[in-house]
């Protein structure tokens, strides 16, 4: 990233050599600037419509972020992934998934710092791509986590049946979507507070995880010395070599998803100049953590023979899941009712989020013109309440159909979302290619970008190939070593809904892919809304450790 050392506005004179030959190509700041002085002046004068209020701080991003990162395929689906491939394998897996994950979120924070929007994945798709695969990703995003948020109220109420299994699971489920919606409809505050102090609590959790496992393979907890001999058992440390590694890799990438939420928050943050470099540089660490000292612990700790680690799979299997067998192991037998408590926790943090995610996806959706116009309207206090009722009722017909006798059409319902994670993250991936191609092509100097992400082209290259991999893994087990049609159309179901919403938007507006040199750099950027008012300005800061590191988010050419 480049440093700013004269000011905000202070890297506004650098540009390429190139551009001052070209007229054509000014300085993308200085246009902005002179196309509207004069608009400033109006727009004062003017009553402006209720909107999305930036009223998310820097420490309530972070731990949303952090949050999107800690969930329970972690706490419960991540021994699987020990039985697929070994520790060593899992290891492997994770880094590798790791690392897609960060420059996936690398892409995400210089498009989002560059143009603020709540949603993404429709903007930058219809804005670098095609109108038509920005309406798909928008559309296939606000339907997979809206599905998601309507399994999560499955899962609260098989959670809290784990203590009250004499009362029906349907009221702590309703209860649980009466808090998520209250959450989201009181304020952005309220959703930043919820998800800040929910997610300090996974993150204790881990931490306390991470050093019950260190004393227990030690045998400081009154247990045997287990150090790496579980690295030294039948299957370990690499089981099945690459099949088990590519298995391990799908399990992995589906328990990282929601990393990429952060960047719908960037509509509602205070200040993205800052914050949202800050939380994106942070995004490798976490996942070094928070993730491979995990697996690590319990490929140390737990033979990957453990019958228990590949039937783990569900909320329903809390006594059995890795980090509980982990805390038992160092004689702590109230261990599942701990980890049962953070389980549900972080169900409800899911929840809350999807829903946060899904209503401001739908409200921009709405206002350009892509879903009913009924669902652009905000309070005053910037909560578009229309599209967070319009999601919380699908979510709670979701919730529903799970009660039927025969879960067939749940299940359907459910593997739609399943590839769509991956989806979004291609996309991001495609989009930032393209950014960055036309961002170039036009004559613009990266000097001026407020992040610039690190390592490109190899970034959203290495993403795209790794992801592509993963979508078309995900059907191993339906094809080999028997074919299952059910299972095989179930899994990839969501490719071709993705087609019908693209060829849908295609046909009936005629869209067609955006060259280079067409464009739009120039409307809705972080700086237009400086000067407009819209976004407060702030001095950027760098200091104490990040001059340290900053060898690591160097400035791509």
């Amino acid at each position: 990233m480049s440093n700013n050392s004269d000011g905000v506005f202070g890297v506004l004179h650098h540009r390429d050599p190139a551009v001052s030959e070209n007229p054509g190509s000014a300085n993308i700041y200085e246009f902005v600037e002179e196309k509207h002085i004069d608009d400033v002046k109006s727009m004062e004068s003017t009553k402006q419509p209720p909107k999305l209020q930036r009223k998310l701080k820097g420490r309530q991003m972070g731990m949303i972020a952090i949050g999107g990162t800690i969930g329970t395929g972690l706490f419960i689906g991540s021994g699987s992934t020990l039985a697929d491939a070994g520790p060593a394998g899992a290891l492997v897996a994770f880094a590798v998934m790791g690392s897609m994950v960060f420059f996936v979120c690398t892409s995400l924070g210089e498009m989002s710092t560059f143009i603020p929007t709540s949603d993404p994945f429709n903007h930058f798709g219809a804005r670098f791509l095609d109108p038509a695969l920005g309406f798909a990703f928008g559309w296939n995003y606000w339907y997979s986590w809206m599905l998601t948020v309507g399994s999560e109220l499955v899962a609260c109420g098989i959670i809290v049946q784990y203590w009250l299994p004499n009362l029906n699971s349907a009221i702590w489920s309703v209860i649980s979507l009466l808090v998520m919606f209250s959450f989201n409809a009181i304020s952005v505050r309220g959703y930043g507070e919820a998800e800040f102090w929910m997610a300090s609590l996974k993150v204790s959790a881990v931490l306390v995880f991470v050093v019950v496992g260190i004393l227990t393979v030690t045998g400081a907890t009154g247990g045997e010395f287990i150090g790496g001999k579980n690295w030294h058992v039948e299957g370990a440390p690499f089981k099945d070599h690459i099949v088990g590694v590519l298995k391990a890799c799908i399990v992995a990438a589906f328990s990282m998803q929601g990393t990429e939420i952060v960047g719908i928050t960037v509509g509602e943050c205070a200040n993205p100049r800052r914050e949202v470099p800050r939380v994106i540089r942070s995004v490798f660490w976490r996942i070094l953590f928070f993730y491979i000292a995990s697996i690590l612990i319990i490929g140390l700790v737990i033979p990957n023979s453990n019958p228990n680690l590949v039937s783990a799979s569900g909320a329903s299997d809390i006594a059995i899941s890795p980090f509980t067998l982990v805390i038992k192991a160092a004689g702590a037998d109230w261990a599942a009712h701990v980890m049962n408590a953070v389980v549900l926790v972080t169900v409800l943090s899911a929840g809350n989020s999807g829903l946060y995610a899904c209503t401001r996806v739908l409200w921009v959706l709405a206002n350009e013109g892509k879903a009913p116009r009924l669902l652009r309207r905000v309070t005053k206090y910037g909560i578009p309440l229309w599209a967070l009722g319009f999601t919380s009722l699908c979510s709670a017909i979701i919730f529903c159909i799970s009660l039927a006798g025969n879960q067939s059409v749940y299940v359907f319902l459910i593997n739609l979302s399943g590839l769509t994670g991956m989806g979004f993250w291609l996309g991001i991936s495609l989009c930032h290619w393209r950014f960055r191609r036309s961002y170039i092509a036009q004559g613009y100097s990266l000097d001026d970008l407020p992040y610039v992400a690190s390592f490109f082209p190899f970034g959203p290259v290495y993403a795209c190939t790794l992801l592509v991999i993963i979508i078309i893994g995900q059907g191993y087990g339906t094809i080999w070593p028997k074919f299952d049609a059910v299972s095989f159309v179930s899994t990839y179901l969501a490719i071709p809904l993705f087609l019908v919403f693209w060829l849908t938007w295609k046909l009936t507006k005629r869209t067609k892919w955006i060259k280079l040199m067409d464009i739009d750099l120039t409307s809705g950027t972080l700086l237009e809304m400086e000067q407009n008012g819209d976004i407060e300005v702030f001095a950027q800061e760098e200091g104490g450790w990040r001059k340290y590191t900053k060898w690591f988010h160097r400035k791509s050419d």
